[in-house]
């Protein structure tokens, strides 16, 4: 008789685990499509110096000298070992990109689980959330934002470019209003590298970055701690399938790359940089 009850329990708790199972997926990809939200970021200063007041309310933006001078003739000249490093940098500039001198793009974020690399699985470790950006909309380019472990500014690279360097965990605070890096939201600063030009930075080791721009020599450059701020981005709703039978529009792929998995494939490619959106 235990047996026979046992027996026919079991697809009662099978479907009971199932049903369970699914709860848990959808629950997931609700979070991974909050998470997925695109903003802006700005800068909030509280400090009461003229360089508050001025980099208060500046949009966080992406840019690479380097890329942007692709078009002259001045590009082909620069050394080898210097096209190779990766200079590209996140900085501070007006929110209106018509009044930026050099140009930039301006960041435009979201969170998703950084991929832990192949070879490094064995581990079963979970990766926190890393904190992509669009560099380009023509084409669409993604990029991860990470903390250069030598110097610790804000940077921007493919996965084989962040994976070695402080590129997760990124997460939210304050109403989901403030972007944090390792659990700390106030050890970002705005370094002024060259005249009005800020660079953002991250103060891990807590000490007002006083060593790491000592050992770049920079300890007479003006800094000022910045809180990030994220601003939700509002989205034009992607555009419907095709109807059965009915073949994209020309120049457009099958996929063109609304869902969360999609966007995951690209990203997680150790290489890859461009998709469509």
């Amino acid at each position: 008789m235990i047996g026979l009850l046992a027996l026919t329990s079991i697809p009662t708790v099978t479907g009971v685990s199932l049903a369970s199972s699914e709860q848990r997926k959808a629950n997931q990809r609700r979070e991974e499509a909050r998470r997925m939200v695109k903003f802006n970021i700005f800068a909030e200063c509280t400090g009461d110096t003229d360089d508050d007041r001025d980099l208060n309310g500046m949009t966080v933006v992406v840019r690479d000298e380097k890329v942007y001078s692709t078009c002259t003739s001045t590009f082909f000249r620069v050394k080898e070992s210097e096209l190779q490093a990766n200079t590209a940098k996140v900085y501070l500039a007006d929110p209106n990109p018509a009044k930026r001198d050099p140009p930039a793009f301006t960041a435009l974020a979201f969170y998703i689980e950084y991929p832990e690399p192949e070879e490094l699985k064995y581990l079963k470790r979970e990766r926190g959330f890393g904190l992509p950006t669009y560099v380009s909309d023509n084409p669409p380019l993604l990029n991860w934002i990470y903390a250069d472990t030598v110097t610790h500014e804000l940077r921007y690279g493919n996965r084989s470019q962040s994976v070695e360097e402080i590129v997760e965990p990124w997460d939210w605070c304050k109403e989901e209003r403030v972007i944090s890096l390792e659990g700390w939201r106030k050890r970002f600063y705005a370094v002024e590298e060259e005249e009005g030009e800020w660079a953002l930075y991250y103060d891990r080791d807590g000490d007002e970055l006083e060593s790491v721009l000592d050992e770049q020599d920079m300890l007479d450059c003006a800094f000022v701690p910045v809180t990030l701020i994220r601003k939700i981005v509002e989205e034009r709703p992607p555009p419907p399938p095709p109807a059965p039978g009915c073949s994209p529009s020309a120049g457009q792929p099958e996929a063109v790359g609304w869902e969360i998995m999609t966007i995951k494939d690209d990203l997680y490619d150790a290489e890859c940089d461009v998709f469509m959106i």
